[in-house]
């Protein structure tokens, strides 16, 4: 104990040195700046305790940012049941038809407008993430989203709901790509499934609170405001505050305020086995070259596009799915309810079990995607009368693909090294969260309700059965990759050196990935 405490003093006062020194090589990983290339023995305890308070600033923070972009985007959903729909004139009536047909195509692109926004926003926010000091971009642009989405109550029309809708996609784009990369940045890659579990929950506590938040508003008589006004107003508010808190957030473990000198240096090099890095804010052509060339990252984006298409279609359309099985609007906003419950409690199932067993990331996955497919093919062949609760209970188990898609996310990060190729990485699939829910909300065709939207729902279960396929490929992919690494020879003094120069995982023959 007493040569671990010489060694982390003599690593922090290392750290002092390196803090004012005015040369620094910005072609290297951040945490080079504080650790030597060979390996120094951690404390077990020490670790834990710099765990610990990791956890602790850093969990709270993206469970409550990401709970706000999720309940951002599916407030949507429960607005057009307060009137928005009527207000905006987002639904229009063909009376030509006998007997006469309302389309919502114009909700639909409501909905799909905010990812194109998101599309258009990722790659300069990306950017200066990783250019620029992380808190200070995030909590600006937060800020600025905040502001935005309180626009929203000032919106006459569809055709100004489409240019708010857009801008706010844009803004909020910044968020998803900052977490994945933070966690991939703090955590080992035995770490991160756990840990990208807990801030991707909120997609499901999220459900949950802001269907209570809607059925509180839904209460209100009077007032100088319609309902939906009142929803947006107070997550815009709830934002902005937010945004002011995430100016705390440092760049790195090697900056980490709320760590000591000598928990710093603990922190970075608990991550050295691991051989992903931690920071670097050098855009490498040549890692982005090799990004676009990696086969693994498509097939993990494609699997992202495919599952996210569930997510286009329910946030936007849920409660107005369920108030056709004969709910009255607040009912079906309380069936949001189970569906969260779901989403909530089997995301951080399955983060819990990968952080436990070995290789069984692309299993669960593949375990996951059965009951959505399941739940889709309930809804859309049972019998829609008033009340059935066939089609709710279906409703309710396609929350399995919050695991599906967080599972997705921790295989897509914790599988490439790099700072340029993770930043890559994140935003590729990112992208293909985009396209996800641009396509879904599309598969929604108004005139087919008597048929139960056949579209919507057999599209969905082909794509489930797509991201099927694409796992086990990736899985024997992945595997063929480990056993030819494995029989090549190790340098245990080699390998600890490579930690921290910013290899990609290609680059980096002990590099091993997670299945």
């Amino acid at each position: 104990m007493a040569v671990m405490e010489k060694t982390h003093a003599s690593a922090a006062e290392r750290l002092d040195h390196e803090e004012r020194s005015s040369i620094q090589s910005l072609e290297k990983d951040a945490a080079a700046a504080i650790v030597p290339d060979h390996a120094v023995e951690l404390d077990r305890a020490a670790e834990q305790h710099v765990l610990r308070k990791i956890d602790l600033f850093l969990i709270p923070l993206m469970w409550i940012g990401y709970g706000l972009v999720y309940y951002d985007k599916a407030i949507l959903g429960s607005a057009v049941l307060f009137g928005m729909t009527k207000d905006l004139q987002l639904s229009v009536v063909d009376p030509s038809t006998t007997p006469p047909t309302t389309s919502t195509q114009r909700l639909s692109w409501a909905t799909s407008l905010f990812y194109f926004g998101m599309l258009c926003g990722l790659y300069p926010l990306t950017f200066l993430l990783q250019r620029f000091t992380m808190g200070k971009v995030l909590g600006g642009v937060v800020i600025l989203w905040g502001l935005v989405a309180m626009l929203t109550a000032t919106v006459t029309s569809w055709r100004g709901l489409y240019a708010q809708r857009f801008f706010l996609g844009f803004v909020e784009s910044i968020m998803p790509t900052a977490f994945m990369c933070i966690i991939s940045n703090y955590y080992t890659q035995q770490e991160q499934a756990l840990r990208q579990s807990w801030w991707f929950s909120a997609t499901g506590g999220w459900t949950i609170i802001g269907g209570a938040l809607n059925y509180a508003f839904a209460q209100i008589e009077g007032g100088g405001l319609r309902r939906w006004q009142y929803i947006y107003l107070l997550a815009g508010a709830l934002t902005v505050m937010y945004g002011g808190v995430c100016f705390a957030i440092p760049n790195s473990a090697v900056s980490a305020w709320f760590l000591t000198p000598e928990e710093r240096v603990v922190a970075v090099e608990r991550l050295r086995k691991g051989q992903t890095g931690v920071r670097c804010q050098v855009l490498k052509k040549s890692q982005l070259k090799e990004a676009l060339l990696d086969v693994k990252i498509w097939v993990v984006a494609f699997m992202m596009a495919a599952a996210y298409t569930v997510n286009g279609a329910v946030s936007g359309f849920g409660p107005l799915i369920v108030s056709t099985f004969g709910y009255t609007p607040l009912e079906a906003i309380l069936f949001q309810f189970p569906l969260g419950g779901v989403v909530f409690i089997f995301i951080l199932l399955t983060g819990y079990l990968s952080s436990r067993i070995p290789h069984i990331r692309i299993p669960l996955l593949v375990a996951c995607c059965l009951p959505v497919i399941a739940g889709c093919a309930m809804i859309w062949r049972s019998t829609w009368y008033r009340r059935a609760p066939t089609p709710v209970a279906g409703y309710t188990i396609i929350g399995f693909f919050g695991p599906v898609v967080s599972l997705i996310i921790s295989i897509g990060m914790a599988n490439v090294a790099g700072a340029t190729k993770k930043s890559f990485t994140a935003a590729a699939i990112f992208v293909a969260y985009c396209v996800g829910n641009i396509v879904g909300p599309q598969l929604i065709k108004t005139p087919t309700l008597e048929r139960h939207y056949p579209g919507l729902w057999l599209g969905l279960i082909i794509c489930y059965c797509i991201v099927i396929l694409l796992a086990i490929l990736l899985y024997i992919l992945l595997r063929r990759e480990n056993k030819r690494r494995d029989a090549l020879p190790q340098d245990e003094a080699e390998r600890d050196a490579y930690a921290f120069r910013d290899l990609t995982d290609k680059e980096n023959a002990y590099f091993r990935y997670v299945l």
